[in-house]
């Protein structure tokens, strides 16, 4: 007899719509395990309910109602193959039990999976039930399916908190320089480009070329702190992070750059960015920094392919690959520290600086690598809504 013709069904459903909901308002994956095994308990009456969080294709037991599983201890060898599979697995007799001396009869392991990803194995094992059938295997992963959308939006969640902790110490460091730069340094390029100009008036000859070598020196130091100062408001005005519809922004970049850059053509699918990621205002500034780079330090024509490289229920990564002179490996490390540029670029070395301090403050990552025409890939990686 099937799940669906069983005569208690409507009340399962019910039942399990209950926890679902519940599972939801969890604020921390202690509750989910809470919850889930408690669910686990009074719905099918198993002897003993294990619920095996992942992370990292890491499994571990977090709690289990078997006095033979230890919390915090890698899970029996049915937990790890069902989360290897992606699928639900039964096993019979001997074989389900955790110890030679047991008596179980029949143990289940049912994966909680958001997507392609595994979250969690729920694992139980029974004394009474030889065999698991559809009345069983089926409310198990509807009650798994709730655990997984319960704890991917509880690690979205933690993930965005500690983007919001990590900008709010990025803020404080960037005022201190900020203060640094703008106050005492400016203040002492001030007074040696000043002491230079008088002594240039006074002398002539090598003297004064020196002298006139110190006060350029003084001025282009004192420029360039001002164009940190420049970009460290930028960053200040940042918001926290907030839901962006990545199909739009990428849209709109894309289309811009296009207009502005002749020498660069973009392959882009627009429909396949159809993600909602955290971000900010100056979402669309991390594009356009590195497509605009692809024009600017590249001599002719230059192609690029904008698609979305790695997708899972968490993060999405949009990569940008050209077919240019690429980035040198001994440079990917640092490029993307604010100043470093390579030696035949004309610029201030800040753009890919500007570009990292602004994914990292959405809580995102990037990285550059070789592209398969032998040009620079810039992937960025974003959290997903």
């Amino acid at each position: 007899m099937s799940f669906e013709e069983q005569q208690d069904f409507a009340r399962q459903v019910a039942d399990l719509n209950k926890y679902g909901q519940a599972l939801n308002r969890c604020e921390s994956v202690d509750e989910v395990v809470s919850l889930t095994l408690e669910a686990m308990s009074l719905l099918f009456e198993f002897s003993y309910s294990t619920f095996v969080e992942v992370r990292d294709d890491e499994l571990r037991v977090v709690h289990s109602t078997n006095p033979n599983l230890v919390q915090g201890e890698p899970p029996s060898d049915l937990a790890r193959r069902a989360q290897e599979a992606g699928e639900t697995l039964v096993e019979q007799g001997a074989d389900a039990a955790v110890t030679a001396d047991s008596d179980v009869t029949g143990a289940l392991a049912v994966p909680s999976r958001m997507g392609d990803e595994v979250t969690a194995v729920l694992v139980t094992r029974s004394q009474t039930v030889e065999e698991f059938g559809d009345e069983y295997v089926r409310p198990m992963e509807i009650l798994a399916t709730h655990a997984a959308t319960a704890i991917s939006n509880i690690r979205s969640r933690e993930r965005l908190e500690r983007a919001h902790r990590d900008l709010e110490r990025r803020k404080e460091m960037i005022e201190m320089y900020d203060r640094l730069l703008r106050h005492d340094l400016g203040n002492d390029l001030q007074v040696i480009a000043g002491f230079a100009d008088v002594v240039a008036g006074q002398v002539d000859g090598q003297t004064e070329e020196y002298a006139g070598k110190i006060q350029r020196a003084a001025e282009s130091a004192a420029d360039l702190i001002q164009r940190v100062g420049d970009l460290v408001s930028t960053l200040e005005a940042q918001d926290n992070p907030e839901p962006q519809d990545l199909e739009s922004v990428l849209g709109d970049t894309v289309r811009d750059v296009r207009d502005n850059y002749g020498s660069l053509t973009v392959d882009f699918a627009q429909s396949d960015f159809e993600y909602q990621v955290y971000g900010g205002d100056l979402l669309d500034s991390v594009f356009t920094n590195i497509m605009s780079n692809a024009a600017v330090h590249n001599e002719g024509d230059v192609h690029m392919r904008v698609h979305p490289a790695e997708v899972s229920p968490d993060e999405v990564t949009v990569c940008f690959a050209d077919d240019g002179d690429g980035v040198s490996p001994d440079l990917r490390e640092d490029i993307f520290q604010m100043g470093v540029k390579g030696q035949e670029s004309s610029g201030t070395g800040f753009g890919l600086g500007f570009v990292r301090a602004l994914t990292e403050s959405y809580g995102g990552s990037v990285s550059v690598g070789e592209s398969d025409a032998g040009g620079a890939e810039f992937r960025v990686t974003l959290e997903r809504i």
